[in-house]
Protein backbone atom coordinates (compact mmCIF):
# COMPACT_ATOMS: atom_id res chain seq x y z
CA UNK A 1 0.00 0.00 0.00
CA UNK A 2 0.57 3.66 -0.47
CA UNK A 3 0.40 5.57 3.16
CA UNK A 4 0.83 9.06 3.19
CA UNK A 5 1.09 10.27 7.09
CA UNK A 6 0.11 13.85 7.10
CA UNK A 7 1.23 16.15 10.23
CA UNK A 8 -0.54 19.31 10.29
CA UNK A 9 0.82 21.55 12.84
CA UNK A 10 4.42 23.04 13.14
CA UNK A 11 4.83 21.16 17.23
CA UNK A 12 3.48 18.14 16.32
CA UNK A 13 6.44 17.81 13.09
CA UNK A 14 8.81 19.10 15.29
CA UNK A 15 8.25 15.92 17.43
CA UNK A 16 8.42 13.64 14.29
CA UNK A 17 11.88 15.06 13.17
CA UNK A 18 12.76 14.48 16.75
CA UNK A 19 11.46 10.99 17.12
CA UNK A 20 13.47 10.10 13.21
CA UNK A 21 16.69 12.00 13.53
CA UNK A 22 17.74 10.95 10.40
CA UNK A 23 14.91 11.58 8.04
CA UNK A 24 16.11 13.10 4.85
CA UNK A 25 13.87 16.00 4.43
CA UNK A 26 12.51 17.22 0.84
CA UNK A 27 10.55 20.15 0.14
CA UNK A 28 7.10 20.97 -1.13
CA UNK A 29 5.41 23.97 -2.16
CA UNK A 30 3.58 23.41 1.33
CA UNK A 31 6.46 22.01 3.61
CA UNK A 32 8.58 19.43 4.25
CA UNK A 33 8.24 15.70 3.93
CA UNK A 34 10.25 12.36 3.94
CA UNK A 35 10.07 8.72 3.28
CA UNK A 36 10.39 6.24 6.18
CA UNK A 37 10.42 2.18 5.84
CA UNK A 38 8.43 -0.12 8.01
CA UNK A 39 9.23 -3.65 7.84
CA UNK A 40 10.24 -3.13 4.27
CA UNK A 41 6.70 -0.63 3.78
CA UNK A 42 7.63 2.75 2.90
CA UNK A 43 5.61 5.71 4.36
CA UNK A 44 5.68 9.15 3.67
CA UNK A 45 5.10 11.87 6.39
CA UNK A 46 4.15 15.22 5.25
CA UNK A 47 4.25 18.60 7.24
CA UNK A 48 0.68 19.72 5.87
CA UNK A 49 0.64 23.24 8.06
CA UNK A 50 -2.07 24.36 10.73
CA UNK A 51 -5.66 25.24 9.87
CA UNK A 52 -8.35 24.66 7.85
CA UNK A 53 -6.61 26.30 4.64
CA UNK A 54 -3.30 24.59 4.70
CA UNK A 55 -5.02 21.20 5.82
CA UNK A 56 -7.34 21.62 2.90
CA UNK A 57 -4.65 22.51 0.51
CA UNK A 58 -1.72 19.77 1.65
CA UNK A 59 -4.33 17.06 1.48
CA UNK A 60 -5.40 17.60 -2.31
CA UNK A 61 -1.79 17.87 -3.19
CA UNK A 62 -1.10 14.68 -1.34
CA UNK A 63 -3.75 12.84 -3.33
CA UNK A 64 -2.54 14.36 -6.69
CA UNK A 65 1.30 14.08 -5.99
CA UNK A 66 1.64 10.82 -4.01
CA UNK A 67 -1.94 9.35 -4.81
CA UNK A 68 -2.20 7.11 -1.53
CA UNK A 69 -4.21 4.31 -1.16
CA UNK A 70 -4.55 5.21 2.74
CA UNK A 71 -3.83 8.95 4.04
CA UNK A 72 -3.26 9.11 8.09
CA UNK A 73 -3.56 11.83 10.14
CA UNK A 74 -1.79 11.77 13.44
CA UNK A 75 -2.24 15.31 15.76
CA UNK A 76 -3.15 16.77 19.05
CA UNK A 77 -6.63 18.14 19.95
CA UNK A 78 -8.47 20.10 22.64
CA UNK A 79 -10.64 18.24 25.21
CA UNK A 80 -13.67 19.37 27.00
CA UNK A 81 -13.42 19.08 31.07
CA UNK A 82 -15.06 16.44 32.36
CA UNK A 83 -15.01 14.83 29.28
CA UNK A 84 -12.36 13.34 27.95
CA UNK A 85 -8.32 12.83 29.85
CA UNK A 86 -5.52 14.18 28.86
CA UNK A 87 -3.69 11.67 26.63
CA UNK A 88 -6.60 9.77 25.81
CA UNK A 89 -6.75 8.62 21.53
CA UNK A 90 -9.35 9.63 19.78
CA UNK A 91 -10.47 6.93 16.29
CA UNK A 92 -12.14 10.00 14.48
CA UNK A 93 -15.36 8.57 12.48
CA UNK A 94 -17.20 11.72 11.98
CA UNK A 95 -15.63 15.37 11.68
CA UNK A 96 -17.42 18.52 11.73
CA UNK A 97 -16.56 22.30 10.94
CA UNK A 98 -18.48 24.52 13.51
CA UNK A 99 -17.49 28.00 13.21
CA UNK A 100 -19.32 28.85 9.57
CA UNK A 101 -21.50 31.99 10.77
CA UNK A 102 -24.06 32.00 8.02
CA UNK A 103 -26.27 35.17 8.04
CA UNK A 104 -28.09 35.19 4.86
CA UNK A 105 -29.42 31.08 4.83
CA UNK A 106 -29.57 28.17 6.90
CA UNK A 107 -26.90 27.72 9.25
CA UNK A 108 -27.18 24.03 10.12
CA UNK A 109 -27.55 23.65 6.25
CA UNK A 110 -23.80 25.58 5.74
CA UNK A 111 -21.96 23.32 8.32
CA UNK A 112 -23.92 19.93 7.40
CA UNK A 113 -22.37 20.65 3.88
CA UNK A 114 -18.75 20.22 5.39
CA UNK A 115 -19.45 17.64 7.85
CA UNK A 116 -17.98 14.27 7.10
CA UNK A 117 -18.92 10.50 8.00
CA UNK A 118 -15.90 8.93 7.92
CA UNK A 119 -16.02 5.00 6.04
CA UNK A 120 -13.94 2.96 8.65
CA UNK A 121 -15.56 -0.37 7.84
CA UNK A 122 -12.10 -1.41 5.86
CA UNK A 123 -10.70 -1.80 9.54
CA UNK A 124 -10.74 -4.85 11.83
CA UNK A 125 -13.16 -5.73 14.28
CA UNK A 126 -9.86 -5.78 16.78
CA UNK A 127 -7.62 -2.86 16.91
CA UNK A 128 -4.42 -2.74 17.88
CA UNK A 129 -5.22 -1.05 21.11
CA UNK A 130 -8.82 0.19 22.47
CA UNK A 131 -9.19 3.63 20.98
CA UNK A 132 -12.72 4.97 20.64
CA UNK A 133 -14.51 6.09 17.91
CA UNK A 134 -15.65 9.67 17.98
CA UNK A 135 -16.86 13.09 16.71
CA UNK A 136 -14.01 15.96 16.08
CA UNK A 137 -15.13 19.45 15.58
CA UNK A 138 -12.75 21.55 13.60
CA UNK A 139 -12.33 25.79 13.88
CA UNK A 140 -9.62 27.99 12.72
CA UNK A 141 -9.34 28.73 16.44
CA UNK A 142 -9.00 27.35 19.81
CA UNK A 143 -12.16 26.02 21.89
CA UNK A 144 -13.91 29.50 23.31
CA UNK A 145 -15.28 28.58 26.67
CA UNK A 146 -18.67 30.23 25.73
CA UNK A 147 -18.98 27.55 22.85
CA UNK A 148 -18.78 24.50 24.76
CA UNK A 149 -22.25 24.55 26.02
CA UNK A 150 -23.62 24.60 22.42
CA UNK A 151 -20.96 21.90 21.30
CA UNK A 152 -21.72 19.57 24.09
CA UNK A 153 -25.44 20.02 23.98
CA UNK A 154 -25.76 19.76 19.93
CA UNK A 155 -23.12 17.43 19.03
CA UNK A 156 -22.29 15.69 22.49
CA UNK A 157 -18.39 16.68 21.63
CA UNK A 158 -15.23 15.89 23.93
CA UNK A 159 -12.47 17.50 21.79
CA UNK A 160 -11.77 19.61 19.17
CA UNK A 161 -9.00 20.66 16.56
CA UNK A 162 -7.99 22.70 13.89
CA UNK A 163 -7.71 20.64 11.02
CA UNK A 164 -9.55 17.18 11.03
CA UNK A 165 -12.47 18.56 9.35
CA UNK A 166 -10.53 20.08 5.92
CA UNK A 167 -8.01 16.57 5.93
CA UNK A 168 -11.76 14.21 6.14
CA UNK A 169 -13.71 16.49 3.86
CA UNK A 170 -11.11 16.89 0.96
CA UNK A 171 -10.25 13.08 1.43
CA UNK A 172 -14.03 12.11 0.80
CA UNK A 173 -14.28 13.83 -1.85
CA UNK A 174 -11.53 11.91 -3.73
CA UNK A 175 -13.07 8.59 -2.52
CA UNK A 176 -9.27 8.13 -0.34
CA UNK A 177 -9.40 6.39 2.51
CA UNK A 178 -8.52 8.32 5.48
CA UNK A 179 -7.50 7.04 9.38
CA UNK A 180 -7.06 10.09 11.44
CA UNK A 181 -5.95 9.38 15.30
CA UNK A 182 -6.01 12.88 17.80
CA UNK A 183 -4.81 12.78 20.93
CA UNK A 184 -5.78 15.40 23.38
CA UNK A 185 -2.87 17.81 24.56
CA UNK A 186 -4.88 19.88 27.36
CA UNK A 187 -8.45 20.56 28.84
CA UNK A 188 -10.75 23.10 28.18
CA UNK A 189 -14.10 24.11 30.76
CA UNK A 190 -16.03 27.21 32.26
CA UNK A 191 -12.50 28.77 33.71
CA UNK A 192 -10.64 28.54 30.54
CA UNK A 193 -8.08 26.57 29.04
CA UNK A 194 -5.02 24.74 31.09
CA UNK A 195 -2.94 25.40 28.19
CA UNK A 196 -4.06 28.78 27.60
CA UNK A 197 -1.40 31.38 28.00
CA UNK A 198 0.52 28.61 28.77
CA UNK A 199 1.97 27.49 25.27
CA UNK A 200 5.19 25.70 27.15
CA UNK A 201 2.26 23.33 28.17
CA UNK A 202 1.29 22.45 25.07
CA UNK A 203 4.53 21.50 23.55
CA UNK A 204 5.48 19.64 26.20
CA UNK A 205 2.13 17.81 25.86
CA UNK A 206 2.44 17.45 22.18
CA UNK A 207 5.74 15.81 22.29
CA UNK A 208 3.72 13.36 24.73
CA UNK A 209 1.21 12.14 22.99
CA UNK A 210 2.83 12.66 19.03
CA UNK A 211 5.57 10.14 20.62
CA UNK A 212 2.93 7.95 22.08
CA UNK A 213 1.14 8.17 18.41
CA UNK A 214 4.53 7.68 16.38
CA UNK A 215 5.14 4.59 18.63
CA UNK A 216 1.69 2.90 18.10
CA UNK A 217 1.74 3.52 14.67
CA UNK A 218 4.00 0.64 12.97
CA UNK A 219 1.08 -1.52 14.84
CA UNK A 220 -1.87 0.19 13.17
CA UNK A 221 -0.06 -0.07 9.85
CA UNK A 222 1.00 -3.75 10.36
CA UNK A 223 -2.93 -4.54 11.55
CA UNK A 224 -4.20 -2.48 8.26
CA UNK A 225 -1.50 -4.44 6.02
CA UNK A 226 -2.84 -7.71 7.31
CA UNK A 227 -6.83 -7.20 6.96
CA UNK A 228 -6.87 -5.57 3.50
Amino acid sequence: MNIVVIISAYAEWRVVKEFYPNLEIQMSPYGEFANLTFDFRPVTFFHGGWGKISAAATTQYVIDHFKPDLLINLGTCGGFAGRIETGAIILVDRTLVYDIIEQMGDGAEAIKHYASDLDLSWLPVNLPFPTPRRLLVSADRDILMDDIPMLIEKYDVVAADWESGAIAWVAQKNNTRVLILRAVTDLVGGDGGEAYGNIELFHERTKEVMGELLRQLPEWLNTIDSHL
